[in-house]
């Protein structure tokens, strides 16, 4: 062997676990400090149940499942609502006449307005200021956006 190039051997080397349990053995460290040992470790131990968890990581499962699971929840809620008949005529977007005319004739949602359709499109025709343009445009974003008209005998759309 080359003289001075090997690292000093120490026979009595000191381990110490951070539960507490110390033990020696040989080594070119004088001392070692290890955060788990036989004596604490699930698997030497015995205590199955018990889960070694030191950089966190099931929490940061759990914390990753429940963010999706509200996702989930809020995607639902958000499809629900969007094809709900308490939903305001105003959020469809159509032209200002359009919604004003509805409003006078007493439909502010989009259920009132699909049984007053049911009764017949001339119904909803009869009512002062909306006209046969209007109705196309108010059944097409209906359509589009996964309501289920009504069936009438006469069709507009």
């Amino acid at each position: 062997m080359k003289p001075n190039i090997h690292p000093t051997y120490y026979p009595d080397a000191r381990v110490t676990c951070a539960c507490g349990n110390t033990w020696t053995t040989g080594s070119t460290r004088k001392e070692i400090r290890v955060e788990i040992c036989s004596k604490c470790h699930p698997f030497f131990s015995g205590e199955a149940q018990r889960i070694v968890d030191i950089e966190g990581q099931v929490d940061r499962f759990y914390k990753k499942l429940k963010v999706r699971q509200e996702y989930v929840e809020e995607k639902k809620a958000r499809a629900e609502a969007k094809v709900s008949p308490k939903r305001a005529i105003s959020d469809l977007e159509l032209p200002a006449r359009a919604v004003e005319a509805l409003a006078k004739g007493g439909i502010s949602t989009v259920g009132e307005f699909l049984a007053k359709l049911a009764e017949g499109e001339e119904a909803v025709l009869a009512l002062e200021g909306f006209g046969r343009k209007s109705l196309i445009d108010l059944k097409k974003k209906l359509r589009a956006l996964g309501y289920q008209l009504p069936e009438t005998g006469e069709s507009a759309a």
